[in-house]
């Protein structure tokens, strides 16, 4: 069978694959680009780009509501086709991704849209939608970038299976806000989405099995979050047992031993599942676990990379995109520096949860000699200067034994923006001694920090 030559096939153009493509292409080499869905991935049509949209227009009805403490008065009535056309039209193009198809081509790569397998070293087949003929076959000379990404993961709860539960995908979709809405899942996605829809007045219950939301990060900033969303309305269960789901043809029930929650929807947001099943890594040898296991220029084996959220370290659109910059240096023989896994991160709630480095948790389990800083932003300057929606508070995180700071968070107004000079600082291993002497100025949200400190 016909077998078309070329340096790199790519599998999954999400942002990273994106990013990897152009990279390629600009250095010379003849680049196979394959996609079974939207050229972008999950990040502009299901994730990032659209929640953000929603979550800002929520933001606004919240600080509206906020006038009457601070300004004034004001009448607020949400309009939730507002943000939803903006999400169809600006955001996604209706889920069309022509434009991002087309500068794929315009690069110099052939873009290919299908599903794609390894068939064996170097080696991808793509099956295409609504071809009867052969698969397209492509051989790599220099190799393969897998970048499949992931999908919403569903638990196997008695009865979901069965009912018209929505997953992010569906979510941002909706034309309308629910009158009610139970959301399973107290990570990032969940909260973001609850909080957003609340505040466009949908009655909302989050519900998570763990022992508190927002598990990955510091418990004070779930404690923060769990404050503020009761103080919201939105109904916060954690630690619990779900043991059942079912839906009458207008609403759904959720049994979780001796309570019940009933909602007009029901949205699934408990975690991510890596997208590794059918892509043929036993024909190279490379074991399916939950994630690929890759080594810092984010090669798996001789002759096949991978990037993004399937290379397990981290699920987020930035640390993909630097996971291609390292794939296409390792690719191209350029000079690779040591990987930076500060892992920055920001949880876009409000108030925003930003976290860099490793927690207090983590931090005393590997041994290390710990001093925490804490200060309440609500207390700070700029905090009572705010007013109303000012909760907030920095958390450090400090190795004693070397003066550093080896984790941090900045919740608040902006947390994720105030996170910027810690993730700086953990990067860089600055001294203690030297951020202490430091001037910050006032008066700022990031000026807590030196009370932190």
């Amino acid at each position: 069978m016909n077998q078309q030559q070329c340096d790199v096939v790519v599998v999954g153009l999400g942002p990273g694959g994106e990013a990897l493509v152009a990279r390629l292409t600009a250095a010379g080499l003849d680049v196979v680009a394959v996609e079974a869905e939207l050229v972008g991935g999950e990040c502009p049509y299901w994730g990032c780009i659209p929640s953000k949209m929603l979550i800002r227009s929520a933001n606004l009805l919240a600080e509206s509501r906020r006038v009457e403490s601070l300004a004034g008065g004001a009448s607020i009535v949400p309009d939730f086709s507002i943000v939803a056309r903006r999400i169809r039209e600006e955001a996604t193009d209706n889920w069309d991704d022509q434009v991002a198809a087309d500068r794929i081509t315009a690069s110099g790569a052939t873009f290919v849209r299908g599903h794609g397998r390894l068939t064996g070293e170097r080696a991808v087949e793509v099956t295409r939608p609504g071809d009867s003929g052969q698969p397209a076959k492509f051989v790599a000379a220099k190799g393969v970038v897998l970048n499949t990404g992931t999908t919403a993961s569903v638990p196997p709860i008695p009865g979901l299976a069965d009912a018209p539960y929505w997953t992010n995908r569906d979510v941002l979709k909706a034309e309308r806000a629910p009158a009610s809405m139970i959301v399973i899942g107290g990570g990032a996605i969940g909260l973001e989405l609850a909080q957003a829809f609340s505040r466009f007045d949908t009655e909302v219950t989050v519900l998570e099995v763990g022992p508190r939301i927002l598990a990955p990060e510091e418990p004070e900033s779930s404690e923060l979050l769990a404050g503020v969303f009761e103080a919201e309305g939105i109904d916060v269960h954690a630690g619990i047992t779900i043991d059942r789901v079912e839906h009458d043809g207008s609403r759904f029930t959720v049994s979780c031993g001796d309570s019940t929650f009933d909602a007009e929807r029901l949205l699934v947001a408990a975690g991510r599942r890596s997208r590794l099943d059918d892509i043929g890594l036993e024909t190279v040898g490379v074991e399916v676990e939950r994630f690929l296991t890759v080594q810092d220029d984010m090669r798996v084996k001789d002759g096949l990379w991978a990037i993004g959220d399937i290379a397990g370290r981290g699920a987020f659109t930035h640390l993909s995109m630097y996971h291609a910059e390292r794939a296409a240096r390792s690719i191209l023989g350029e000079p690779l520096e040591d990987y930076d896994d500060s892992f920055p991160r920001v949880t876009f709630t409000d108030p925003e949860v930003g976290g860099v480095g490793i927690t207090e948790a983590q931090a005393r389990e590997r041994g290390l000699n710990v001093r925490v800083g804490l200060t309440d932003i609500a207390a700070s300057s700029r905090g009572w200067l705010h007013g109303a929606g000012n909760q907030g508070l920095i958390k450090i995180v400090v190795d004693e034994d070397r003066g550093v700071i080896v984790g941090a968070t900045s919740a608040g107004p902006m947390g994720g923006e105030t996170l910027a000079g810690l993730a700086f600082a953990v990067r860089a291993e600055i001294p203690v001694a030297t951020l202490r002497n430091t001037v910050y100025a006032y008066p700022t949200f990031w000026r807590a920090i030196e009370s932190a400190l």
